[in-house]
Formats: structure tokens, C-alpha cells, sequence
């Protein structure tokens, strides 16, 4: 096995520590990677207004999510858990133990590079470990590189592979947190790790959460949810946008209902019925077991009490897993716009598309009737609100002629 170890602070981690890591995985054909936050570097003093280690932790999180490599790409707490010093050499002994037949490749950027002979105890570092060096910009290359390489090969009998990432915006950790307290920055960052700095208030940004432009209420969103259900949101948020031109709803209130429609998707059980306690969502007896039916109901308490979304965009959410009768035009949209989203595809999901357009009661519908099918047939239990918006829809008058495309 051959596993890779990220090290730093993370604070925050940028596009660039993205970077390097999904070249490192490639270049290197890693088995593993584990981002190692750190907890007391030992070479610079943590600048004041740096987050606690959870908040790094997560954002370390968020970003190997964002490398969709669950399997390969890990989140290591060794150093938050270790008392005093985060050196390196003691956490590279510790893997050692937990792999001793691993082949363990130390990752780090040009300065860290530069100074790796000055580290407390070098030797044991490159004793127990390869080391891969990657420049930020296209000056970080072999005329930098090869002096440091051949002396650690020399001194040290180190393995050492060095790696410029082309065409990478250069930015340091310590300008971006600058730039953050400016209100800038956001652009060297991922959305989700942007949004949890926003919405935990973290280098001294000041958002008003219940007054988000959009791309700012999108990067909440994305902290809130896995890496891997973001295309949906997003198509979704775009598919309402379209519903809502076409069928003359507001637009800007189905763009922000498709963005937090899903914000409380990954909550567990416990979780989720906590947040229907403390703002007063009566259940029935099938909600208070069935984890899939509360996002809905948490998603649109959230949007409401943390965002300052008006009750559109909260019935909006709400419904927009069972469906009800008599449903408004905003919330018929995002109810359909869930369903037909892009990233969507089964077997009469055209058909689903292609009636949206021609007539959004038909389509509502359908795809209701279709859930009903489907729940049916996996012989799980159907919400009574489904029911009652099908018989809504019958009982006014809505039918779907076989063959409608």
C-alpha cells in the first residue's frame, strides 16, 4: 500500500492544497492520502484569529470530500489528538506502527521543502518516508528544486519526487485570510469550505446569513451537504429557475427555495426530529421513523430561522418531498424541478420533462402518481400527503392521458 500524508494547518485550505493533493493521488498512484491537520506546527506561531482545530478539521473535511475519493482520501485527527508539538517525525513513527508495510510518501510545498533539513529530526522524517514536493506556480521548478533534492539524496538517502502544478492561481494561506477579513477571496476556495467560514463567522468575515447574495447563500448550501449531491441541488436550482420562467413564478424566490431545498439532506434521525422539536413541526407516526421524509421539513426550517427565506420559499421546501393539495405554482415548481433536474435519469423521466412545460398540473401529477408507483412496488410505506395531492389533482380535474408527451 502506498499512502500519502498531507500535513499542515489548513487554515483555511485553499484550491491550492486541492490541487496538490488530486495531482499527488495521480502522480504518485496513492492507495491513500490522509489530511493531517495540524495542532501546534512546530515552524510558525498560529496568527491570532485562527479558527479552533474543529473548524480546521471540517474544513479539511470538506475538502477531501470534494475529491469524491471517500475510499482513498481520509481525514487523520493523530496531531489534533496528540498533545504538545504537531512534529513530523512522531507522526510518521505513529503510521509506521499502523503500517508497517505501507510505503509512506510525505506531501509538502516549495518553502516546507526548502527548509525540510532544519525540521526537528530530519533523518527519522526521511528514514520513514518519501517525500513529494509540489511548486504553486510555474517559477517553482527544477532550477529551484534539484540543489534541495540532491542534498537531501546525499545527506540523507532521501526519495524525493518534485511536482509543479501548471496554471495555479498562487495564493498563500496567510494573504487569503487577509482578503477574507476584507470580504474578498472567496474565489481561492471551495464553495463548501467558503460557505462553513461564512456561516461560523471565521476570519473575521461578518455575513448576514439572513441577507445572502446568491452565490454566497449557494457556498452555505454546499457546507451543509456532500460533495456528491451539489450537481443535484444545483440542477435543481436551475430547473426551478426555468419552471418559474415558463409557468410566470418569481424567479429569484425558485432559485433560492432549489439552493437550500436540500441544505438538512445528510442530518440523521435523532437529528432531524430535534430540529422538528425545537421548531415545532408536528409529525405523524410514519415521520418520526422514516428519516427521508424530514429533510423537507428541517431544510425549510432552516432556510427560514438561519437564512431569513419568507414563507414561500419555506412551503416551498417543506413540500417538496410528499407534496400536499392544493399546492401553490412556487411550490408545484420545486416539487417537479426536484423530479426532472438534469442530473436525473430513469425510465419516464422525458416524459416527466417534456409535460413540465406543457402543463406543470400534469406534471405535479405524474410525478406524484409515479412515487406512488414506486413505493408501491418496493412495498414501503406511502405518505397520507401524497395521497391527499394526488386525489387533489384527480378531483380538479387533472388527468394524464396515456402516451401524453
Amino acid at each position: 500500500m502506498k499512502i500519502g500524508i498531507y500535513g499542515g494547518t489548513f487554515n483555511p485550505p485553499h484550491l491550492g492544497h486541492l490541487a496538490a493533493a488530486k495531482t499527488a493521488i495521480e502522480v504518485l498512484g496513492l492507495d491513500r492520502l490522509l489530511l493531517i491537520p495540524a495542532a501546534i506546527p512546530p515552524h510558525k506561531v498560529l496568527p491570532e484569529g485562527t479558527p479552533p482545530p474543529e473548524h480546521r478539521l471540517s474544513m479539511a473535511e470538506k475538502m477531501a470530500d470534494a475529491l469524491l475519493r471517500p475510499k482513498v482520501v481520509q481525514v487523520s485527527t493523530l496531531e489534533l489528538e496528540r498533545e504538545g508539538k504537531s512534529y513530523t517525525s512522531d507522526t510518521l513513527e505513529e503510521l509506521h506502527r499502523q503500517y508497517p508495510e505501507a510505503e509512506l510518501w510525505l506531501l509538502m510545498g516549495t518553502d516546507m521543502f526548502l527548509t525540510l533539513h532544519l525540521w526537528h529530526d530530519p533523518d527519522s522524517i526521511l528514514r520513514l518516508a518519501g517525500v513529494c514536493a509540489f511548486g504553486r506556480t510555474e517559477q517553482d521548478g527544477e532550477e529551484l528544486f534539484a540543489p534541495q533534492r540532491d542534498f537531501l539524496c546525499e545527506r540523507y538517502g532521501a526519495k524525493v519526487t518534485t511536482i509543479t502544478l501548471p496554471g495555479l492561481v498562487d495564493i498563500s494561506s496567510t494573504r487569503l485570510r487577509k482578503l477574507l477579513g476584507q470580504g474578498e477571496g472567496r474565489e481561492y476556495l471551495l464553495p463548501a469550505v467558503y460557505g462553513h467560514i461564512l456561516m461560523n463567522g471565521l476570519y473575521g468575515t461578518h455575513a448576514d446569513l439572513k441577507h445572502l447574495d446568491i452565490p454566497e447563500l449557494r457556498a452555505c448550501s454546499c457546507s451543509m451537504v456532500r460533495q456528491k449531491r451539489v450537481a443535484h441541488i444545483r440542477g435543481t436550482e436551475e430547473e426551478a429557475v426555468r419552471l418559474a420562467r415558463r409557468w410566470g413564478a418569481d424567479q429569484t424566490l425558485a432559485r433560492r427555495a432549489g439552493i437550500l431545498h436540500d441544505c438538512t439532506k445528510y442530518l440523521n434521525l435523532e437529528e432531524q426530529l430535534a430540529l422538528c422539536e425545537k421548531y415545532g413541526v408536528a409529525l405523524d407516526e410514519l415521520e418520526r421513523s422514516a428519516v427521508k421524509l424530514l429533510h423537507s421539513k428541517t431544510g425549510a426550517c432552516i432556510a427560514k430561522a438561519a437564512f431569513g427565506e419568507p414563507d414561500e420559499v419555506y412551503s416551498a421546501i417543506f413540500w417538496h418531498t410528499t407534496a400536499k393539495e392544493n399546492m401553490t405554482t412556487l411550490e408545484k415548481i420545486l416539487y417537479v424541478a426536484d423530479y426532472i433536474e438534469p442530473n436525473r435519469d430513469f425510465e419516464g423521466v422525458e416524459r416527466l420533462r417534456s409535460l413540465a412545460y406543457q402543463d406543470l398540473d400534469k406534471a405535479l401529477l405524474l410525478g406524484v402518481e409515479t412515487t406512488i408507483q414506486e413505493m408501491e412496488e418496493r412495498k414501503l410505506p406511502v405518505h397520507s400527503r401524497t395521497f391527499k395531492a394526488r386525489d387533489w389533482l384527480r378531483s380538479h380535474g387533472v388527468t394524464i392521458e396515456e402516451g401524453t408527451e
